[in-house]
């Protein structure tokens, strides 16, 4: 990509602070209500999380989840309660610093401010089709960025790669060869390092299994994951339903329990699209 200095995100036109009367008082709604209100008429909502289960594809040296029911009312209990017992980085989850790098921040350090963020989506499926081992390149960043302007700073990153599509298959998901080694597309070390050092995002995240690619895994190399963390940046791992939200124009909440000293945990994340906006 060139060089040459980013050009500035054109300024947003703000919405009226006028409040609407309520369509059915006709009253003023106070504070957020009203913008809520517009909000939800404009927006889709898509879900881009898994259920999480016993049994799904997760990282191999991690131990399978179990569930118990502690009360049932199917033995006469007055409600139910499960014991749920996996590790933080299962299912769609969040990784936060402290994940690879000691003494960073933990889940419960991270700010909710971060949790509501301009998504942007980096689509390289059908090169992914094409070549499992497949990696975004500058030249798709600067495609996207002459379609849609500079990547904004403080942006979430989604790396749309069509590997949603194999959950909750554990075969299709690892995708290795015969000698064991796992072809599945990750990040590059040039477009994470123009996302973070030159965008200045605030988190990615993307549909497999990790950061790194499969290859990489597969050999024991996780630097790319590490980069991020190192960055005291987050990610989101194991995101679903990437194929249904444009690749810019919307929003991402990414949001998870406060566990205190948390190095990841589940997470439950969404999109709010423009009803008037495809790819």
């Amino acid at each position: 990509m060139s060089a040459s200095p980013r050009t500035s995100p054109s300024p947003r036109t703000s919405p009226s602070t006028s409040p609407s009367p309520s369509p059915r008082t006709g009253t003023t709604a106070p504070g957020l209500w009203s913008a809520y209100r517009e909000l939800a008429g404009r927006a889709t909502y898509t879900d881009l999380t898994h259920a999480f289960h016993p049994g799904q594809p997760h990282f191999p040296a991690f131990p399978d989840e179990r569930r118990e029911m502690v009360f049932d009312m199917d033995r006469g209990d007055g409600f139910n309660v499960h014991r749920y017992t996996l590790v933080g980085q299962w299912g769609t989850h969040v990784d936060p610093p402290v994940h690879f790098v000691a003494g960073a921040r933990t889940l419960d350090r991270i700010p909710v401010e971060e949790m509501v963020l301009p998504l942007v989506v980096l689509d390289i499926t059908e090169r992914v089709a094409a070549d499992p081992d497949a990696t975004p390149t500058l030249d798709d960043v600067a495609a996207w960025e002459a379609r849609h302007g500079a990547v904004p700073a403080g942006s979430f990153v989604a790396l749309r790669t069509g590997w949603g599509r194999r959950w909750p298959d554990r075969d299709a998901m690892a995708n290795k060869d015969a000698a064991g080694v796992s072809h599945a597309p990750g990040w590059s070390a040039e477009v994470l390092r123009y996302l973070f050092e030159d965008a200045g995002v605030t988190a990615i995240g993307h549909e497999q299994t990790d950061t790194d690619p499969g290859a990489a895994t597969s050999a024991g190399d996780f630097s790319l994951e590490r980069y991020v963390l190192a960055r005291d940046r987050w990610q989101i791992e194991l995101m679903a339903n990437l194929d249904q939200v444009p690749e810019a124009g919307a929003l991402v909440v990414a949001t998870w329990p406060k566990p205190q000293g948390g190095s990841g945990f589940p997470a439950r994340v969404f999109a709010l699209c423009p009803n008037d906006m495809n790819d």
